[in-house]
């Protein structure tokens, strides 16, 4: 049986990646930690979109960490939606906690 593979959908296959891809992987990160860096140094200057660039540089990095060092690539379509739904309700959290602090009234304290 050690040569036996299975067509069933349930059963995971083996993958292996190059360790090239990796080391690009790796490399695109480390880049992206210091555009994060330098988007921080111009903080003054971006003004009001500092947090989204922030928040898409982010989002890169993440989607590079999940899709290949947690190898959601090569995994099912069950496992991809549990992720996207994850992200899909910290997108909505982040709507509402903006909208809140959007509609509120400030008052000064009286004493």
């Amino acid at each position: 049986m050690a040569g036996h593979t299975s067509n069933d959908p349930n059963v995971l296959q083996p993958h292996i990646s190059p360790m090239s891809i990796y080391l690009k992987v790796a490399g695109a990160l480390f880049a992206l930690t210091f555009l994060t860096i330098i988007a921080h140094h111009f903080n003054a200057q971006l003004g009001a979109l500092a947090a989204p660039v922030a928040f898409v540089i982010a989002l890169v990095k993440a989607s590079l960490v999940m899709t290949w060092f947690m190898h959601l690539k090569y995994d099912t379509k069950v496992n991809r939606i549990v992720f996207a739904c994850g992200f899909i309700f910290l997108a909505i959290l982040f709507f509402f906690n903006a909208f809140d602090v959007a509609t509120r009234v400030f008052e000064s304290s009286p004493l």
